[in-house]
C-alpha cells in the first residue's frame, strides 16, 4: 500500500521526479562508463600484443621500451646493434624473432621497419594474427602495408603511392620523396596500435637512409631509387625486437642472458610486467576518475533528498489529510521513505539502459578513433554490487526528509501560513 501511494504521489510531481532520475541516471552511467573504459583499456593494452615473450631493446626504462616498440609512443633513447639482434636470435633457446625499426613517420603516423616474419608472428587480443584486407606484404623493396586506420583516415588503395618522411611530426620538411613506395597491401582492424602504423621492410628504411647523414641529406650525395636498389642494404641498427622463446622455462634464462648481455647494453622485458608498470603508473589517474564519478553519484542523491525535503513545505496539507484519515507517523515516515527508494531504483534502472545505449552507440568510434575495445557485457559482480549501494545510498539519503515530515504534528498542515 506505501509503496502504490508513493508511485501515485511521483505521478503527481512528474516533473521533478524525472528530473531526480535523469540525475541519478546520469551519475550511475558516468560511474559505470569509467570503469567500462577502465577495463577496456586495461584489456585493449594487453591484448595489443600476445605470444611474445620478451620485448628486447636498448637499456633504459622498460615502461618506454614497451610503449615506443609496441604501443607506437615516445621514442627511443639509442638503438640495438645488428649484430646484437642476429646473436639474440641464433640462440638455442629463442624459438623465433622479429626486429623493429622506427623514427619515421606518413602524415603523422609510424612508420614500422620490420620483416615479412612480422605478419606471421604478431599475436593479439587472445592469439589473433594479423590478416590482409586487400593486397598483401611487401615483396618489393619500395612496397608498404598499411594498417586499416591508415589506409582509411588517408583515403589509401592498394597500389597507391605514399612518401615517408624523416621524423615522427605530424608535418614533416625533410621528406624521402625521391625514394617513394607503393601501398602493396591494407591489413584489417585489428584495435591496435598496428591499424596506424605503416609497415615497410628494413631494407628499405636502409635505402632511404642511404644517402642520409646526422638526420639531413648528404651534400652532394643523392643516390636515387635504381642506385639504392644494387647497394648492400643490410641493416645495421634496429630498434627493438619482439622474441618468442622454446618454453616459458626459458623466458628468465634468456632475459638474464641479454641484460647481461657483454656486447652492448641491452634489456629484455616481460610485456606483462612492464604493463603492469604501465598501470601502476596511471593508477592515481584512474582513482581520480573513479572518485569524480562518485562524487556525481552523490550529488545527484543529495539533489533528490533536497527535491523531496523542499516539496514538503508544499505538501504540508497532504501530510495533515494522511494523518487526519489515521495514518500514523511511521507511515507518512514510510511513504517519503518509498518515494525516495523509487527514484533512486528509477534512477539506477535507466542508468544502466543509458550506459548500455551509449556503448551501442559510441563503442565502434572509441575502437576505430582510440583503439579502445568496449565490449557489451552484463554487469560484473563488482558493478552489481556499486549500483545496490547507490540505491540504498539513496534511500537512506532519503531518511532525512522522511524524519522532518515524521516530526510534523497533524495542526502544523492545518495551520494557514502567510
Amino acid at each position: 500500500m506505501t509503496f502504490r501511494l508513493a508511485i501515485l504521489s511521483l505521478r503527481n510531481r512528474w516533473g521533478a521526479a524525472a528530473l531526480a532520475i535523469l540525475a541519478i541516471a546520469c551519475g550511475v552511467a558516468l560511474f559505470l562508463g569509467v570503469e567500462k573504459v577502465r577495463a577496456g583499456a586495461r584489456a585493449s593494452f594487453a591484448g595489443t600484443v600476445s605470444g611474445t615473450d620478451l620485448i628486447v631493446g636498448a637499456r633504459g626504462g622498460s615502461v618506454n621500451l614497451l610503449l615506443y616498440s609496441v604501443f607506437r609512443i615516445g621514442s627511443a633513447t639509442s638503438n640495438m646493434s645488428w649484430e646484437s639482434y642476429e646473436d639474440i636470435a641464433a640462440r638455442g633457446d629463442v624459438a623465433w624473432a622479429v626486429p623493429l625499426s622506427l623514427g619515421d613517420s606518413h602524415r603523422g603516423f609510424r612508420v614500422l621497419g620490420t620483416t615479412r616474419d612480422y605478419f606471421d608472428r604478431y599475436r593479439f587480443r587472445g592469439g589473433r594474427g594479423l590478416e590482409f584486407a586487400d593486397g598483401e606484404a611487401f615483396a618489393d623493396l619500395f612496397d608498404a602495408a598499411l594498417g586499416s586506420d591508415v589506409a582509411a583516415r588517408l583515403g589509401y588503395a592498394v597500389g597507391d603511392p605514399i612518401v615517408v618522411a624523416h621524423g615522427l611530426g605530424a608535418v614533416s620538411f625533410a621528406e624521402h620523396d625521391d625514394k617513394p613506395f607503393r601501398v602493396s597491401g591494407i591489413l584489417a582492424k585489428t584495435g591496435t596500435p598496428v591499424d596506424r602504423t605503416v609497415h615497410v621492410s628494413l631494407e628499405a628504411i636502409e635505402a632511404i637512409h642511404v644517402d642520409w647523414r646526422g638526420g639531413a641529406p648528404a651534400p652532394g650525395a643523392r643516390i636515387g631509387a635504381d642506385e639504392a636498389r644494387a647497394m648492400d642494404l643490410a641493416p645495421k641498427a634496429v630498434t627493438a625486437a619482439l622474441v618468442g622463446v622454446e618454453s616459458k622455462v626459458a623466458t628468465f634464462r634468456v632475459q638474464r642472458w641479454v641484460n647481461e648481455y657483454p656486447g652492448e647494453a641491452l634489456l629484455a622485458i616481460l610485456p606483462g610486467v612492464a604493463l603492469q608498470e604501465l598501470w601502476d603508473l596511471i593508477g592515481v589517474a584512474e582513482t581520480a576518475l573513479t572518485g569524480i564519478s562518485a562524487m556525481v553519484v552523490a550529488t545527484a542523491l543529495l539533489g533528490m533528498a533536497a527535491m523531496i525535503l523542499s516539496s514538503l513545505n508544499a505538501r504540508r496539507r497532504e501530510m495533515a489529510i494522511l494523518r487526519s484519515v489515521g495514518a500514523r507517523p511511521r507511515a507518512v515516515f514510510g511513504l517519503l521513505l518509498a518515494e525516495a527508494a523509487l527514484l533512486s531504483a528509477a534512477g539506477v534502472a535507466c542508468g544502466l539502459v543509458l550506459l548500455y545505449a551509449a556503448l551501442a552507440a559510441a563503442r565502434a568510434w572509441v575502437d576505430s578513433h582510440f583503439g579502445l575495445y568496449l565490449p557489451i557485457s552484463a554487469p560484473e559482480p563488482r558493478e552489481w554490487w556499486v549500483l545496490a549501494a547507490v540505491a540504498a545510498s539513496g534511500t537512506a539519503v532519503g531518511a532525512v526528509p522522511a524524519l522532518r515530515a515524521y516530526r510534523m504534528s497533524l495542526a502544523d498542515g492545518m495551520t494557514v501560513r502567510v
